[in-house]
């Protein structure tokens, strides 16, 4: 009989950021110096502030999908793929890493508005976030703690998340730059694919799509179907452009939980499977197929007040 294996939601309670805070900090700890997690605990602060609406010239976050509980999972990403890339006898060094977890935390915030800015959603920008985040570090890297020499650094950490960027082209200062890119661009991808309410979180990326006008997104099934496609891309992308670091997450699990499983491609694979047999299943409509329906029209409510 085939043992089950644990599913990734199960291992962290991230129902709350500071659960993800402070296991990022237990892996820091494995490998830095604890005490400098300072830097990254202020930089985690202030960022849930940002989203929340508590950060002095901007808005709370308004989009649903690039919100801050994708911005925790692709923290834990990164944390879990640095510690599987440390077990491994590779190294990076502590102030990089400092950086990249300050870079993840700020990676998204390109989708929220400005005080001003009254118009729309955040999702208008999702065509220019990547650069919005970069050009936010650079405007407020002393309330985060970021030194002006660090803010191009985590500048083209950030740049690393944009699907449609070259890395040959992001100007890395050293090889371990570009390593620490990588794991952000790729924790960036399994965090959110890996999510439990994945599917259900595509009806709210269709919806961020649709404003930004995006082609090719006219109807909610577009979307469906269109990820089974962008999981090739991505899974082409992990391999390519960011060297496959996607391997290291096998021996962050194996280590720290005893599972000898890339939980984040078991997850992502069990949400495929079932995009395809609701493609492929014509007999009703699509939505009620989605395992959490109730929450999202909860999540769409909360969306619109």
């Amino acid at each position: 009989m085939k043992k089950e294996i644990v599913q990734l939601s199960n291992l962290v309670d991230s129902s709350k950021p500071k659960n993800i805070i402070a296991e990022v900090k237990k892996i820091f700890s494995f490998h830095y110096t604890e005490r400098h997690f300072s830097r990254i605990s202020k930089a985690a602060t202030l960022a849930i502030n940002l989203f929340e609406g508590r950060f002095p010239g901007y808005q709370s976050c308004n989009t649903v999908y690039h919100d801050l509980e994708h911005t925790m999972a692709a923290l834990l990403g990164v944390a879990r793929l640095l510690d599987g890339y440390l077990i491994r006898g590779r190294t990076l060094s502590e102030p990089l890493v400092i950086n990249l977890f300050i870079a993840t935390l700020l990676h998204d915030c390109g989708y929220i508005q400005e005080s001003w800015d009254t118009e729309g959603t955040g999702a208008k920008h999702t065509d220019s976030h990547v650069e919005r985040s970069v050009r936010f570090v650079e405007k407020n890297h002393e309330a985060f703690g970021i030194a002006a020499g660090d803010a191009p650094v985590i500048g083209s950490l950030i740049r690393s998340t944009g699907l449609s960027v070259n890395m040959d082209d992001i100007p890395f200062r050293s090889p371990e730059e570009r390593v620490a890119g990588a794991l952000l661009g790729t924790a960036d991808l399994l965090g959110q694919m890996s999510d439990r309410k994945y599917l259900e979180k595509l009806l709210f990326l269709y919806q961020e799509f649709r404003e930004a006008g995006i082609a090719g997104f006219n109807t909610e099934f577009d979307i469906i179907r269109k990820t089974v496609d962008f999981y090739e891309m991505t899974k082409k992308r992990m391999n390519e452009s960011y060297g496959g670091l996607y391997k290291y997450a096998r021996c962050h699990f194996q280590k720290r939980n005893g599972i000898d499983e890339n939980l984040y491609l078991v997850a992502i694979n069990r949400h495929i499977d079932y995009l395809h047999r609701i493609i492929d299943d014509s007999s009703t409509n699509f939505r009620k197929k989605l395992k959490r329906a109730d929450w999202v029209n909860h999540a769409h409510s909360f969306a619109r007040h």
